[in-house]
């Protein structure tokens, strides 16, 4: 609850708008090779809301449990690039 105030306060998206970018048969999943020392973690991105939404998140549990999300340029170019 902590980590989704923050996040709303800093980048404007709450968890539940992050959650719809998993419901986009577009999206794009990508290993977070920088933070994945620890724990596994990954980018999603999708579109949502008719923007492109970039959604850090990991698996615990066998659930997704979302780190942080925002609308970032950077995800649109990953998001419109052909793999």
């Amino acid at each position: 609850e902590h980590k989704e105030i923050a996040n709303l306060k800093k980048h404007g998206v709450d968890f539940e708008t992050a959650a719809l970018a998993f419901k986009d048969a577009k999206r794009k999943i990508y290993t977070d090779s920088r933070h994945t020392k620890i724990e596994e973690r990954f980018f999603c991105i999708a579109k949502v809301k008719g923007k492109i939404l970039t959604v850090r998140f990991t698996y615990r549990a066998g659930k997704i449990r979302i780190n942080g999300a925002g609308f970032w340029r950077k995800g649109k170019y990953y998001y419109e690039k052909s793999d």
